[in-house]
């Protein structure tokens, strides 16, 4: 099978029809297998809003209670789910919508806190690849929700992993994760490639900074399960192949000798 890119897309994409109209038709015009793994976090946060329920976080990741489950499954799999699998649909994409519950894609536990009930959200044990690589090789493009099964309930999990651990186990080439920021800003002027050694460089000098660093920490968990590359870029970047691309320590980056306006 040809290259097989994973990309994450962010929730903030998927409640705009301009943008996900246009995530779409990037999808159709692509060559390689794609699969997609989508977020909906603002959706979730939003719904709880509604109905009283206080979203609570901790280390910038959400605290899944019973209520908050059933909800997550109704944002997740139903509504963000199947209004992206629309989409693609319209635009010419063979898609089809699941979870890591459906086949028992994604196998999950509740996440390790060393001083909180995480509740229901959910870490990684294990991906069946197979899943996936079967629908790939139908010439279907999976879209996949992160809520994923336990031993005993769901799990709400972190699009983020998922990726990458779906990546992982299908052998991809590359993650690509697509949010509202083209790439890495080096002096004001975005990195077009960094090594992990580069990019911990940055952090620790407080260059990467804020609500960039999660970002960058997910790409290089990406590296470190065994997938070549991990690219941050926005949905303009993807179209046209830009960002920020985070490669293993033995390759040259191009962080100074070629920084992309």
């Amino acid at each position: 099978m040809d290259s097989i890119s994973v990309v994450k897309v962010s929730g903030h994409c998927l409640d705009d029809h301009e943008l996900i109209s246009q995530f779409a038709k990037v999808v159709a015009s692509t060559d390689e297998p794609v699969v997609i793994v989508h977020g909906g976090g603002v959706e979730i946060s939003q719904l709880q809003h509604k109905l009283n329920i206080e979203p609570r976080y901790v280390d910038g990741l959400r605290v899944t209670d019973a209520d908050s489950l059933a909800l997550v499954e109704m944002v997740l799999c139903g509504s963000v789910n199947k209004r992206l699998v629309r989409y693609l649909l319209s635009a010419g994409v063979d898609a089809q919508g699941l979870s890591g519950v459906d086949r028992g894609l994604v196998r999950a536990r509740r996440m390790r806190h060393e001083s909180l009930d995480m509740g229901y959200t959910g870490e990684v044990v294990s991906v069946r690849g197979e899943v996936i690589t079967d629908l790939l090789e139908r010439g279907i493009t999976p879209v996949v929700s992160p809520v994923s099964l336990g031993a005993c309930s769901n799990f709400n999990l972190n699009a983020d992993p998922v990726a990458g651990a779906i990546a992982a186990a299908i052998g991809a080439h590359e993650v690509v994760f697509i949010s509202n920021v083209a790439g890495v800003l080096v002096e004001g002027k975005r990195a077009a490639s960094l090594t992990r050694l580069q990019a911990l460089d940055l952090i620790e000098r407080g260059v990467i900074h804020g609500g960039m660093i999660p970002k960058v920490e997910s790409a290089l968990v990406v590296l470190s399960s065994g997938v070549p590359q991990a690219v941050i870029t926005d949905l303009q970047g993807w179209a046209s192949r830009e960002g920020t691309t985070f490669i293993g320590s033995g390759a040259k980056a191009r962080i100074s000798e070629e920084i992309c306006q």
